[in-house]
């Protein structure tokens, strides 16, 4: 097809007495046959407009209306004056490549639209796939304002901003139907669980639930299952397993090279350490200004600050190091590029677009951790935010110790 369609820029500049900024924008294909009134109402309809009992009217750069003539009360008379029929005059026919217009929604609200006709014509085949019958926006940007103001149902410009829920809505996580809402996770009851050994326990509490995010501190627990076997019992530890193996984070390979082995009945590879995860995370990825690493007992697992060797401090309860080095693994503390790697991680899957630039931009510069964590308990979010970084950092701990020829269980 011939390059016969105009391509038309339409900015919105503001309304309801506020302007925008940066201008939300749509580039329409608008073909010879369109009126006004098609342009209008293809512009009302990219820019989110629900209620159409509102008057539009168009004003060309010579001040000529376009709108309904019914509605001029222009006693001025001349042809730059004589208001054009909004329904009948063609767009194609009454402006120029290049030519800039305005639109005007809502005429107590005064919705104000600055377009501006590009260059070149197009070809609708070409840049839409299809010729569509009413002008079609093929291009845009931004964020369009309610006509009202209201950013809720009920907002009437009094009530407080209703709470965020501290769940992702089902339609977002792909949990959606169901003839039953998923419980969240409970990471207390999981751990009760694995603490009282309780393996239907430990089944019930993650049974149904969105693992995802605790996989490494679930996969800990995991084994239970395999203590009492069922069918059921065995297929939730395949899927803890499966799990591991697609997300694929630091760790996950390990853990599930792990689970792999004792569903077989297979020794791990390495050396076996009873390893408590948490107490090695928080010397290796906790406050700087408080440790800069720790040792790790081999044969007991426990884990400790540096401070433990040192005679002045400790007395008689000094650990001894240099008596027995092939028992103790020394640790640097990490550099802290991961945590923040963490926060980065978990602002960009958040949904809601305000709140993630809110993350986004609190983790920049100075006190990001402090700004970043007010933000997420504040927002209800905390709970989440301590399941997901626990398990990054136990992943990445778990990955460390296998570099070092251990297997932590």
């Amino acid at each position: 097809m011939a390059r016969t369609w105009l391509a038309i820029k339409v900015e919105l500049l503001g309304g309801r007495g506020e302007a925008c900024w940066p201008y939300p924008g749509r580039i329409f294909a608008v073909g010879p046959a369109h009126t006004f009134h098609d342009l209008a109402e293809a512009i009302n309809t990219a820019f989110a407009r629900w209620d159409r009992a509102h008057l539009s009217e168009f004003t060309l750069a010579d001040g000529t209306m376009i709108t309904d003539p019914a509605l001029d009360d222009d006693p001025v008379d001349g042809p730059a004056h004589d208001p054009l029929d909004i329904s009948t005059t063609k767009v194609a026919k009454t402006l120029e490549l290049g030519e800039q217009f305005q639109f005007v929604f809502d005429l107590g609200d005064n919705w104000v639209h600055q377009c501006t006709v590009e260059r070149s014509k197009i070809d609708p085949v070409a840049e839409l796939g299809i010729r569509p019958a009413a002008p079609l926006a093929y291009w845009g940007w931004g964020d369009m304002p309610d006509q009202y103001g209201r950013s809720w149902e009920n907002d009437d410009g009094e009530n407080r901003t209703p709470p965020r829920p501290a769940e992702h809505h089902p339609m977002l996580t792909n949990q959606w139907p169901t003839k039953e809402a998923t419980a969240p996770l409970d990471m207390a009851e999981v751990r009760g669980a694995a603490y009282r050994r309780d393996p239907e326990g430990f089944a019930a509490a993650i049974t149904g639930r969105h693992i995802d995010d605790a996989l490494q501190q679930i996969g800990s627990g995991a084994p239970l299952l395999l203590e009492h076997p069922s069918e059921d019992s065995q297929a939730l530890y395949a899927t803890v397993l499966q799990q591991l193996t697609l997300r694929g984070y630091p760790g996950d390979r390990e853990l599930a090279e792990d689970l792999s082995a004792r569903l077989h009945d297979e020794p791990l590879s390495g050396r076996t350490v009873a390893v408590d995860l948490e107490m090695f995370v928080d010397l290796w990825e906790g406050d700087p200004t408080q440790f800069t690493g720790g040792y790790l007992d081999l044969d007991t697992g426990a884990v400790f600050p540096v401070d433990v060797t040192d005679p002045l401090t400790m007395g008689d309860d000094t650990v001894e190091v240099e008596a027995d080095p092939d028992r103790y693994l020394w640790f640097d503390r990490d550099s802290g590029r991961d945590g923040w790697q963490d926060m980065a991680s978990f602002a960009n899957r958040q949904p809601d677009s305000t709140l993630r630039a809110r993350l986004e931009q609190a983790i920049r510069g100075r006190g990001a951790f402090r700004a970043f964590r007010d933000i997420v308990y504040d927002t209800g979010l905390g709970e989440q935010w301590n399941t997901f970084s626990l398990d990054r950092q136990l992943g990445r701990a778990r990955e460390f110790l296998a570099t070092e020829g251990i297997r932590a269980v």
